[in-house]
């Protein structure tokens, strides 16, 4: 008997350092409180207003009759017939749309120290498919569209008072969600200050080879979540690569799989976009050749995908019974909603898939799904952001930054919050119809993993604070003494609400 004992023992510890974990930390996952794996859905380039600017008002959309007010146009409706810019908001007629001027400037500038007035002059883009007269950067949709983001909310939790993290692009938006800590930068070797700019990952096989590259030094959640013995995972649509690496021969991966927006047009768009995703931009959680994991068994442990995996492994794993305890979702360009290459119908398709798939898993009596975007694209929104943190760049700051101290260390080109954009929750302990009105940002998310799991914060790099320092950590938005009894909502692939079958929500093909 002893030996027997011995050998399942051994055998254990065995797995166990094969996958990279150990036994005593993998068995600890108390939480502190009853959500036991977090999925994040981070999307693309989405202001509130553009989205959520009518909220719930919309021909043919039936709101129930208590949801309550947002801080939208439909609060505010001088805004729709007198707006301060130089053109009213308008409902777009398209889904597809082209994309505008997002830089961490100009963003700035448009608030015109606070005024909210010159988004025409500095955000909006006149390219292909844009307003010539330049009144694109005004253009927002409604519940005909973004139908299934407009029922999620009416049955969960979202916010109407959420910010980018600082001001800018998808790179700072991806840095943020996992460190809230842009400055730590360098450039090819050169720098160490704050990124404010889309730059590939340095490490990261597929990235351009035509212009600087960026790695970032300091810890992301990864690191404390490793620390800590919790799985976990980033999946991202066309991470697997359509050439793999050849250590023999030196040939780098090539990421060239394309998938089509099989909801509007079926145009072929590339999957994968290096400057998306969050972790390959840190040495220690970098997965540069885009390697599979060993097997099924190793997603979320540690091994040579280092935690980084193709999206095709998100489905795998649910059905095979090893989901993460946290989880990144990145959708295939053609389904993450960001303007010129994506739309909202073929977003809401993918938003619907890992919904309907999360109700139907045995995870989901404990899950938290959070969706939100890695920058507003420069879509007009009226509420002037908190500035907690600000910056004295000349180069790079305009009014709303300068002439304040900084307050998470003093390096430049930091400033935020930034943008307000979406943010939801979806989950059994999510309130139903409810919107907070807490001040939050991308690194609300972050701090709420690292208060759920007990991760501590990030630390400083250089003396530089992270902006988990200051986040909320979303706590209003959910009911945690209801049991777990908020319903499912099932969503087709138009976003619209259908019941179960037999218990189960309807498959729905991406």
């Amino acid at each position: 008997m002893t030996k027997i004992l011995t050998t399942t023992i051994v055998g254990l510890l065995i797995t166990s350092m094969i996958l990279g974990g150990s036994m005593g930390a993998w068995a600890d996952d108390s939480t502190k409180t009853p959500i036991k794996h977090v999925v994040i859905i981070f999307q693309e380039n989405v202001s509130y207003d553009h989205y959520f600017g009518t909220y719930p008002n919309a021909p043919g959309f039936t709101a129930k009759p208590n949801t309550p007010s947002s801080n939208n146009f439909v609060s505010h409706p001088d805004l729709l017939t007198h707006n301060p810019n130089l053109f009213n908001p308008f409902l777009l007629p398209t889904a597809l749309t082209c994309d505008m001027n997002h830089e961490y400037k100009a963003e700035q500038e448009a608030f015109d120290g606070g005024l909210a007035d010159k988004f025409v002059q500095f955000t909006t883009s006149t390219g292909s498919g844009c307003n010539p007269d330049g009144s694109s950067v005004m253009g927002y949709y409604d519940g005909n569209t973004v139908t299934g983001l407009w029922n999620l909310a009416q049955n969960f939790a979202m916010s109407d008072n959420s910010f980018s993290t600082t001001f800018g692009p998808s790179t700072p938006g991806a840095i943020n969600l996992v460190s809230g800590q842009t400055f730590g930068a360098t450039e090819d070797a050169v720098g160490g200050g704050a990124d404010i700019s889309d730059t590939d990952p340095t490490y990261d096989d597929c990235s351009s080879t035509s212009f600087p590259t960026l790695a970032m030094s300091g810890k992301n959640i990864g690191d404390l979540l490793n620390d800590k013995g919790i799985t976990w995972g980033w999946f991202q649509g066309g991470f697997a690569p359509s050439m793999p690496w050849d250590g023999v021969a030196g040939h780098k991966a090539v990421c060239n799989t394309k998938t089509a927006r099989t909801q509007t047009d079926n145009a072929l768009v590339t999957a994968y976009s290096p400057h998306h995703e969050s972790f390959q931009y840190y040495n220690s959680t970098a997965n540069p050749h885009h390697l599979p994991p060993a097997s099924l068994a190793e997603i979320g442990h540690n091994g040579q995908a280092n935690h980084q995996y193709d999206l095709s492994l998100f489905w795998a794993a649910v059905k095979n019974g090893n989901l993460p305890q946290v989880t990144y979702l990145k959708a295939p360009k053609a389904q993450d909603g960001h303007p010129g290459y994506s739309d909202p119908l073929d977003e809401q398709l993918f938003i619907a898939n890992v919904t309907n798939t999360l109700e139907n898993s045995p995870y989901w009596s404990n899950t938290a799904e959070f969706i939100l975007y890695d920058d507003s694209d420069g879509w007009y929104d009226h509420v002037v952001p908190p500035i907690i943190n600000h910056s004295n760049d000349p180069l790079n700051d305009a009014a709303i930054c300068e002439g304040k101290k900084a307050g998470l260390g003093g390096a430049d080109d930091r400033c935020g919050y930034g943008m307000r954009q979406p943010l939801m929750v979806v989950s059994p302990y999510a309130k139903s119809d409810f919107i907070s009105h807490h001040v939050s940002d991308q690194t609300s998310v972050l701090k709420f993993i690292e208060e759920n799991w007990h991760t501590g914060s990030i630390p400083d790099t250089l003396g530089q604070k992270s902006f988990d320092d200051r986040a909320y950590n979303l706590e209003d938005m959910f009911d945690f003494g209801n049991h777990g009894s908020t319903p499912k909502v099932c969503l087709n692939a138009t976003g619209q609400v259908v019941p179960p079958i037999s218990g189960s929500c309807p498959t729905v093909n991406s």
